[in-house]
């Protein structure tokens, strides 16, 4: 759908300068056309602007003379994702119930629901309005899916899973599998049944193939507006605040309790029982064996503080030499104290 710059910036709230123009999609500075938006919210790239062909940039107001159309924002970033919102298409174009879906007769659908072809619904599970259950999806027995939640292709909801509104679970995520619980038996492991839940809040999302258990008896929760990339591991019992971001591949072991605004670089690693605190930032391949204090910065393995933990990277490179050294010197503290024994005998 085309808009006009004038009536882009009156949705941004924001000032537009230079000619109108119509606008039907947006592109990078480099590989936008005439009727394209792009957009500069680096310093960096501002070399950029003199020779792109993009109909109009959205920048700031430093840099808005440097063009002929512009949207000027004090936010670049953040209004270039409200407009990229606008052009985005939505995946799927299906609309209501599959007749090849099978919906238990117990479970509840609100009829602005999508379900495609080949989705399964559970006895007594509820999928509220607007909410989208994309082919292959597996929903089971008692769940619930929240107003405008979405679950994509492949996506599992274990027994009691919960889902608040506007969820979204990208394909081949798994929510609500049992937790990782045994006890050493005469005869072997014997597994602890984990007869919890998984509650997920509102305007949560979690990416591609990524696994969030149930608890062992009450419930593993993420908490509102918390948002999750592929490849994630969240164990059983484990409490996520709200508005956390985890990077691809960060693993959190049971029983973990992760405040409000955290941060988790990739291949992060967190042991079980720890309490991670509000607004705590922990730098990629960290490997996390105590608690964490709120708004602390953390990386290395095991964990230290980050500048701490910058400061050995530059000197790790340097090890080899300085052993050099010093077994050099050790060699001639031993020479000296022979010396100095052979003069006191003579």
């Amino acid at each position: 759908m085309p808009f006009q710059l004038k009536e882009l910036a009156e949705r941004l709230g924001i000032e537009s300068r230079g000619p109108d123009k119509t606008i039907r999609g947006v592109n990078t500075l480099e590989k936008a056309g005439p009727d394209e938006i792009a957009f500069l919210a680096s310093p960096k790239y501002g070399h950029l602007l003199e020779n792109t062909h993009a109909g109009a940039v959205l920048l700031d107001e430093k840099h808005a003379p440097r063009v002929e159309s512009a949207l000027v924002s004090a936010h670049v970033r953040l209004d270039w994702a409200r407009v990229v919102m606008l052009f985005a298409r939505p995946q799927g174009s299906m609309r209501g119930r599959h007749e090849l879906a099978y919906v238990h007769p117990e479970a509840v659908i609100h009829e602005s629901a999508t379900v495609y072809p080949f989705a399964f619904i559970g006895p007594r599970t509820e999928i509220g309005a607007g909410a989208t259950v994309f082919p292959g999806c597996y929903v089971g027995e008692d769940c619930r899916v929240g107003e405008g939640s979405t679950l994509y292709p492949n996506v599992v909801l274990m027994a009691g899973t919960r889902l608040g509104s506007n969820v979204v679970i990208h394909p081949g995520t798994s929510i609500g599998a049992d937790g990782y619980g045994y006890v050493q038996g005469p005869a072997g492991h014997v597994k602890v049944p984990q007869i919890g839940r998984v509650e997920i809040e509102d305007d949560v999302e979690i990416g591609a193939n990524s696994a969030v258990d149930r608890a062992a008896l009450d419930a593993t929760r993420i908490g509102r507006g918390t948002k999750i990339d592929n490849l994630v591991q969240i164990a059983h019992n484990v409490q996520i605040g709200p508005c956390c971001l985890l990077v691809s591949q960060v693993g959190i072991a049971g029983s973990t309790t992760v405040g409000a605004g955290v941060v988790m670089g990739g291949q992060a690693g967190v042991a079980d029982n720890l309490s991670i605190g509000d607004g705590a930032m922990l730098a990629p391949q960290v490997g996390v064996g105590r608690d964490v204090p709120a708004k602390a910065a953390i990386g290395g393995s095991p964990q230290m503080e980050y500048n701490t933990y910058l400061r050995a990277g530059l000197a790790l490179p340097k090890l080899p030499e300085l052993l050099h050294r010093v077994r050099r010197l050790e060699k001639e503290i031993e020479s000296l104290k022979a010396a100095r024994e052979g003069g006191q005998d003579g």
